[in-house]
């Protein structure tokens, strides 16, 4: 959630510099490797090596 919440923050800031178009296209990447597969993966890996932790 955090990860998302800078994600969203940096686009947001690179965004309003930028312009709309630059905005959009910006979300469209950060949105494209956030689903990708291998981050998923990589994700849950880190999710389940945190919960094993408490």
């Amino acid at each position: 959630m955090f990860g998302f919440l800078v994600g969203a923050g940096v686009g947001y800031v690179l965004g309003a510099k930028a312009g709309r178009g630059r905005y959009e296209q910006i979300l469209r990447t950060y949105r494209r490797i956030v689903d990708h597969p291998a981050v998923q993966g990589a994700a849950g890996i880190a999710r389940a090596k945190i919960g094993g932790k408490g």
